[in-house]
């Protein structure tokens, strides 16, 4: 006789950037248990494996691309949906670093955190437009979630900024046509932002500058120094407890 299947409940949310509503169920024990080892390892590679292959696992929502979706909706989702399967409720640990009588104290702080009370900040309206010239214009797109994958393997910092920018361009308009980066070969796109004088360069800089941001500002007193920390607590890293 078979054993009896468990009912799994399914949850609904809509991502902050995309605007994308997404069906989805809680991930199960096999699936925490990867995601541990993996944390476990701290090979930051490995992390993004599992996390990319629970996120693909558990969305029952037909036509979503987990590589296509920005990194902020990444995030956003998978403490939902840690939320969901394990707890809202994280456990973090912060070291002391106030100088008392020229030493560090040191002194080991623990927190208690509802992942829920994080909130994406610094989202602009227009800013992914951005004005090169009287005539032309780029629009750029959040970095999804597939560029993280590509990067990971380069370990120059300007080959990593021009790739990031390569990846993020949606379109060029140059006030009559506009010409989509899927439909443009790689290598005239790279030849286009290598064109750009520094000026323009920058505006597109200051948009990866400031992108928006998923955080949280806690504050925690030192129970040795008494000493009050003000930390803003962001991305997933610190929310695998």
């Amino acid at each position: 006789m078979a054993l009896p299947k468990i009912d799994t409940p399914t949850y609904n949310l809509t991502l902050p950037l995309s605007k994308k509503n997404i069906t989805f169920r809680p991930f199960l024990v096999k699936e925490q248990k990867n995601l541990l080892m993996a944390v476990e390892s701290d090979e930051k590679e490995s992390i993004e494996h599992n996390v990319r292959q629970v996120l693909m696992n558990c969305t029952l929502t037909k036509g979503i691309d987990i590589e296509k979706l920005p990194v902020i909706d990444i995030e956003f989702y998978f403490l939902n949906l840690r939320a969901k399967s394990v707890g809202e409720v994280v456990e973090n640990k912060y070291k002391c670093n106030n100088q008392v009588n020229d030493k560090i104290c040191g002194n080991i702080m623990e927190s208690s955190l509802n992942i829920l009370d994080l909130q994406v900040t610094n989202i602009k309206e227009d800013a992914d437009l951005i004005q090169l010239t009287d005539k032309i214009s780029i629009k750029l797109k959040y970095p999804e979630f597939s560029v993280i994958k590509r990067i990971s393997k380069l370990t120059n910092s300007t080959e990593i900024a021009f790739e990031m920018i390569a990846d993020s361009v949606e379109y060029i308009y140059d006030g009559e046509q506009m010409y989509y980066a899927s439909e443009t070969p790689r290598k005239e796109l790279v030849e286009f932002i290598e064109s750009l004088n520094q000026q323009q360069f920058s505006k597109m800089e200051d948009f990866f500058s400031n992108l928006p941001k998923l955080e949280k500002k806690i504050e925690i007193k030192c129970s040795r120094c008494g000493h009050e920390h003000k930390l803003d607590v962001e991305g997933l890293e610190s929310f695998f407890g």
